[in-house]
C-alpha cells in the first residue's frame, strides 16, 4: 500500500487552516516541496495560508522558488507583501556567505546548492569517452537567490494590488529593498540586475535587459503564470490619478538614486580604480597622447577585467532605467545643492507615506553619481550633450563646496572623502575645462578658495590617480585666470601658509611655469590688455612674472631661512623634521638652478639682487650643506642607525642625501657664473 502523504491527507476541510499550517511546517523539507507546489494551486487555500509560508520557504531556496511564486500569484497580495518585505530585511548576507577556510560542512549545504563552490565536470566526446574537465561557475550565495526570488514575488504582488493609493505599498517595498541592498556585502551587480528587472516590471518600462554577467545565469526567473485578482480591491480597474502616478514615478526615481549611491560607495579601489575611474578614462579619451606606451590603459582595464566590466554593466542598467523613468538633468541639479536627506525615500521616517511627489527626496550623493554618469557619457559614449552649459564658476564651484568642503572639519579632511565621490566631482571639472567653460569667479577670494580645495584633494587623497587629476585641474584653472596678480597671490598664499610640503612643491612648479612663459629667450611683447587691471606701474602689457616683483615677493618662502630650523640638538629629531621637507628643498633648489642657468633672466628678473638681498647662500644653501654632512656622519657613526633601520630605507635615504649634495653643487656653480657675469 502506498504511503499516505500528510500534506494531501490533511488538506482542508479535513483540518482547519491553522492546523494545516502546523502540519506543513512539521513536514516541510526539499522532498515535500513538489507536493506543496501542487496543493498551492488551490487559490482559496493559498489565499488563507500563503503569507504564513513565506518565512518557512525562503531558507529552502532555490528549491522552494516555485512555491513562493505560487504564493505571490494566488495569495492575498496585501498580506503576502508584508511578509516578503519583512523577509527582505532579514536576509543575512554576511552569515550566509560561504567560508572557504572552514572545512566543516555548512548547515543546509545539502539542500541549498548556493553553498557549493565551483566544481569541475567531465566533458564527453562523440565516442562517449571523457576527454577533459571544465570548471563550472560557482553557484550564487543563498542570500542572493533569496533577494532575487523575493523581488520576483514583489513584481507579481504589486501588479495585483488594486487600490486608490498603490504608492503606499510601493514606498514600503522600495525602502525594504534599499535596506536589504545596503546590507549586502558582495554580488551587488547581481542584486542590481534583480532591482532593475523589478522596477521595469512594476513601472511598466519596456527597455530590453542588458546582457547578464557570466555568474548571473543562476538568477531565478519570474513566474509568468496567471495571477488571482486582489480579493480586497477598493477601486475599479482604472489608471491611478495624475498625482498618484507622479508620486509613484518619483518614488522609483528616488529609489534608483539611493541604489546608485550605495553601489558606488561600496566599490573598492585597491587597484587605483576609484568608482568607475571616470577621470582617468576621460583623459585617455580626450588626450590619448598622454597614455603610457606598453601600460594597460584604464579604459582597457574596464573592458578586460571582469570585475571592473561588471561595474559598467551595473551602472549602465541604472542609468538607462533612470532615463526610462524620465529623470532629467533639471531633477538632479537641485538635489545636488540641498542638504543630504539621508538613506530614506520618505521625509521623516518610513512609516509616513508621501502625499505629493515633492515630498520624496532624491539621494544627494546618488544624484551626483547620476549627473556625472550622464555627462561623462557625452564623451565616452558620444551621447548628446546638454544644451545648458556647466562651467567651473559658478556651477562646479557649488558642487565642490557641497560635496567636499561642507563635509570637512576646517579643511583638514578634504581629500579623504570616498574616492568614488572625488572621482565624480573631478570628472565634472575635467569636462568643463575641456569645453573651455571656466566662467568667472565672483571675486578673488572665491577663486582662491576653489583652488585650495583642489590642492587639498591633490595632497590628501590616498588615490594616486585622484591626486594627479586634482593637481592637473588646480594647475589648469590657476592658469585660466587672466589676472597675473591673482595668480601670484594664490601661489604666495600656498607657499606661505600651506602646511603640506607636497603642495608647496606644486606651487614651485606653478611659479616655474609662469616664469618661463613670461620670459621666453626671445622677448615677445604682448599687446593684450589685462582684464583685471594692471599690477605694474607703467608696464600695462607685461606680466608681473616678467619683472623682479614676483620673485622678490616669493623669495622668503621659496628660499626660507633654515639657520634655526635645522639646528636641533637631537640628530634623530633633526632627521625626522628634515626628511618631511626634503622634496620641497630639492624642488626649490632645482628652480633656483633654472634661474641661475638662464642668463637671459639675469637682468629682467634681477637675479643678482635676488641672491644677495635674500641671503640665499648663507641662510638657505649653507644650512642644507651642513645638514647633509651631519646626517652622513650620523649614518657612519651609528647615530642614525636605529631610525634608518626602522624604515628599512638605508640605501634610499643615502641616495636622497647624495642627490641633495649634487643639486647643491650645481646651484653653487650657477652662483659662480652669476657673479662672473655681473662682475
Amino acid at each position: 500500500m502506498a504511503e499516505k502523504n500528510p500534506l494531501i491527507e490533511a488538506l482542508p476541510p479535513a483540518t482547519d487552516y491553522i492546523t494545516y499550517l502546523t502540519i506543513i511546517e512539521y513536514n516541510l523539507n526539499p522532498e515535500s516541496l513538489p507536493t506543496l507546489h501542487q496543493v498551492l494551486q488551490d487559490t482559496k487555500l493559498t489565499t488563507n495560508i500563503g503569507w504564513d509560508l513565506v518565512h518557512l520557504l525562503v531558507p529552502l531556496l532555490p528549491n522552494s522558488d516555485e512555491c513562493l511564486q505560487d504564493i505571490a500569484r494566488l495569495g492575498n497580495p496585501r498580506e503576502v507583501i508584508l511578509k516578503v518585505t519583512e523577509s527582505l530585511r532579514l536576509i543575512d548576507f554576511q552569515g550566509l556567505e560561504p567560508d572557504t577556510e572552514d572545512d566543516e560542512p555548512i548547515a543546509g549545504e545539502e539542500t541549498n546548492p548556493a553553498y557549493h563552490p565551483a566544481k569541475t565536470e567531465p566533458v564527453g566526446s562523440s565516442s562517449g569517452k571523457t576527454t577533459q574537465a571544465v570548471e563550472t561557475p560557482a553557484p550564487l550565495p543563498l542570500s542572493v537567490l533569496q533577494f532575487t526570488s523575493l523581488l520576483s514575488m514583489l513584481s507579481t504582488l504589486h501588479t495585483r494590488i488594486k487600490t486608490q493609493y498603490p504608492s503606499r505599498f510601493l514606498s514600503t517595498t522600495l525602502q525594504a529593498i534599499l535596506v536589504s541592498f545596503s546590507n549586502s556585502v558582495s554580488h551587488k551587480e547581481e542584486l542590481i540586475s534583480a532591482i532593475v528587472q523589478f522596477v521595469k516590471n512594476v513601472s511598466g518600462t519596456k527597455r530590453p535587459n542588458l546582457p547578464p554577467r557570466k555568474s548571473s545565469t543562476q538568477i531565478l526567473s519570474a513566474n509568468f503564470k496567471s495571477s488571482a485578482p486582489d480579493p480586497e480591491s477598493d477601486t475599479a480597474e482604472r489608471s491611478p490619478s495624475a498625482s498618484e502616478a507622479a508620486i509613484q514615478k518619483r518614488l522609483f526615481q528616488s529609489f534608483i538614486t539611493h541604489v546608485f549611491e550605495d553601489y558606488m560607495l561600496s566599490l573598492d579601489s585597491d587597484r587605483d580604480a576609484p568608482g568607475l575611474a571616470w577621470c582617468s578614462r576621460l583623459q585617455e579619451k580626450l588626450h590619448p597622447e598622454r597614455t603610457v606606451p606598453g601600460k594597460p590603459s584604464m579604459t582597457d582595464r574596464f573592458i578586460l577585467d571582469e570585475e571592473l566590466a561588471a561595474r559598467l554593466t551595473a551602472v549602465g542598467g541604472l542609468v538607462a532605467l533612470a532615463r526610462d523613468l524620465g529623470m532629467e538633468r533639471r531633477d538632479l541639479l537641485p538635489a545636488m545643492e540641498k542638504a543630504d536627506p539621508g538613506h530614506s525615500l520618505v521625509p521623516d521616517n518610513e512609516d509616513e507615506f508621501p502625499k505629493t511627489a515633492n515630498d520624496i527626496p532624491l539621494s544627494k550623493v546618488g544624484s551626483l553619481f547620476m549627473f556625472a554618469a550622464a555627462n561623462v557619457a557625452t564623451v565616452l559614449y558620444s551621447t548628446p550633450k546638454p544644451k545648458d552649459m556647466f562651467s567651473i564658476f559658478p556651477e562646479h564651484q557649488k558642487v565642490l563646496h557641497n560635496y567636499i568642503a561642507s563635509s570637512s572639519d576646517m579643511g583638514t579632511t578634504i581629500g579623504t572623502e570616498p574616492e568614488a565621490v572625488l572621482d565624480a566631482v573631478l570628472a565634472l571639472a575635467i569636462l568643463a575645462v575641456e569645453d573651455d567653460h571656466v566662467g568667472e569667479p565672483a571675486d578673488s577670494e572665491e577663486f582662491s578658495q576653489y583652488l585650495q580645495y583642489l590642492s587639498l584633494i591633490s595632497s590628501n587623497s590616498p588615490s594616486p590617480s585622484i591626486r594627479y587629476h586634482a593637481f592637473y585641474l588646480a594647475s589648469t584653472i590657476l592658469r585660466s585666470n587672466p589676472s597675473d596678480a591673482e595668480r601670484l597671490a594664490f601661489i604666495k598664499d600656498t607657499l606661505e601658509h600651506c602646511p603640506f610640503d607636497n603642495l608647496k612643491v606644486a606651487a614651485i612648479s606653478w611659479v616655474k611655469g609662469e616664469t618661463i612663459e613670461a620670459n621666453p629667450p626671445t622677448p615677445i611683447h604682448s599687446h593684450k590688455p589685462e582684464q583685471h587691471g594692471s599690477v605694474q606701474d607703467g608696464k600695462d602689457n607685461d606680466s608681473v612674472f616678467a619683472t623682479p616683483v614676483a620673485l622678490d615677493s616669493l623669495a622668503p618662502y621659496l628660499f626660507p631661512d633654515l639657520t634655526h630650523d635645522l639646528t636641533s640638538t637631537s640628530i634623530t629629531e633633526f632627521w625626522l623634521t628634515f626628511q618631511q621637507s626634503l622634496h620641497f628643498y630639492l624642488a626649490s633648489l632645482n628652480f633656483y638652478y633654472l634661474l641661475l642657468s638662464a642668463q637671459h633672466l639675469y637682468e629682467p628678473l634681477a637675479i643678482g639682487d635676488l641672491h644677495s638681498n635674500n641671503d640665499v647662500a648663507g641662510s638657505f644653501l649653507q644650512p642644507l650643506r651642513v645638514a647633509s654632512a651631519r646626517f652622513k656622519e650620523g649614518k657612519a657613526n651609528g647615530e642614525l642607525a636605529s631610525v634608518w633601520e626602522d624604515t628599512g630605507k638605508n640605501d634610499a635615504h643615502m641616495a636622497e642625501l647624495d642627490l641633495l649634495d649634487v643639486t647643491l653643487e650645481r646651484v653653487t656653480a650657477g652662483v659662480t657664473r652669476l657673479n662672473q657675469v655681473q662682475a
